[in-house]
């Protein structure tokens, strides 16, 4: 049975040496992963004691940073808390701004291509 962490044990371990991190109401201990972070220390104490599932999402952490978190893991949350949580679920990107992000990323290849291909064009035709 994995253990249940207090309120008070996630507000207890708030500095760079003991530091609990709440994500998705699971606890993890990134003291040794805290001056490794590439976002700096300042990121992740600012964090601390409280639900960084929001900050965590927001920020659009990569895979690897995502697999490193159940080497970290120490326990859930306790779900009586005075902490109020954010959203269990990871957030899943909406479809439609899925959508759009690829057409613009396509449209940021071939846009400049496109010009580089008539720069080229007008200076072998036109001179």
């Amino acid at each position: 049975m994995a253990k249940v962490v207090t309120y008070e044990e996630l507000k207890a371990n708030n500095t760079k040496e003991s530091l609990y991190v709440l994500l998705h109401e699971k606890v993890y201990d990134v003291t040794k992963f805290i001056d490794e972070h590439p976002g700096g220390d300042e990121v992740i104490l600012a964090e601390a004691g409280k639900d960084a599932t929001d900050a965590f999402e927001d920020v659009g952490h990569s895979d690897e940073a995502r697999d490193l978190l159940p080497g970290m893991l120490i326990g859930e949350f306790e779900k009586d808390s005075k902490l109020k949580l954010s959203s269990s679920k990871p957030t899943t990107p909406n479809p439609v701004v899925h959508n759009a992000v690829e057409t613009g990323s396509n449209m940021m290849y071939f846009i400049p291509l496109a010009l580089l291909g008539g720069y080229f064009a007008w200076r072998f035709y036109g001179a």
